[in-house]
């Protein structure tokens, strides 16, 4: 099966595949919306981590600077396995701005509570997005693709787990 390529990618970075470009099209799109959620969910877990205050101060600091570090890393791969495909990846915060579908939050104070809470609302909506682009990539017979979505689906759970469990003791530890 001959491969046509797609107009959009410079000769210099066409990778090559046996993927269908249709494949590599819906493959691109959507873990580059995963990656642009990614960097979304990095920035606002930082953000919380610099400004979050209160008697758990040191435990939340900890646990959202944990957590970033996991987010973050998961960026490289995501765009990473976009270009073994043969697509190409984000280029800018802008484009991060364009695609992403978690919402920033630029409050100039969120009660450590409602971070918590916000981020794990976040982290499910990422988790269920990643499914969803399991399924894309798994019709798609992108077999490494839904590989690599199966460890941070987990991951994400984990998250919000911690998340989950750390808002509670907030609010049973509150008078």
């Amino acid at each position: 099966m001959t491969k046509v390529k797609s107009a959009s990618i410079a000769p210099e970075l066409d990778t090559p595949t046996d993927l269908p470009q249709q494949s590599v099209d819906k493959i691109s799109a959507t873990l580059n919306t995963l990656l642009a959620d990614a960097f979304a969910l990095y920035l606002k877990t930082k953000n919380f981590h610099w400004h979050v205050s209160g008697r758990h101060f040191r435990d939340y600091h900890l646990l959202l600077d944990e957590q970033s570090e996991q987010i973050f890393a998961t960026t490289d791969a995501l765009a990473e396995r976009v270009r073994k495909v043969g697509g190409v990846t984000l280029r800018s915060i802008g484009h991060i701005a364009k695609l992403q579908t978690i919402e920033d939050n630029n409050e100039d104070y969120v009660p450590p509570r409602e971070m918590l809470r916000e981020l794990m609302n976040d982290n499910k909506k990422m988790a269920a997005a990643m499914r969803k682009a399991h399924k894309i990539v798994d019709d798609c017979e992108d077999a490494a693709s839904a590989g690599l979505l199966e460890n941070f689906i987990d991951e994400t759970e984990r998250r919000t787990w911690f998340l989950f469990e750390a808002s509670r003791q907030e609010s049973s530890n509150e008078t």
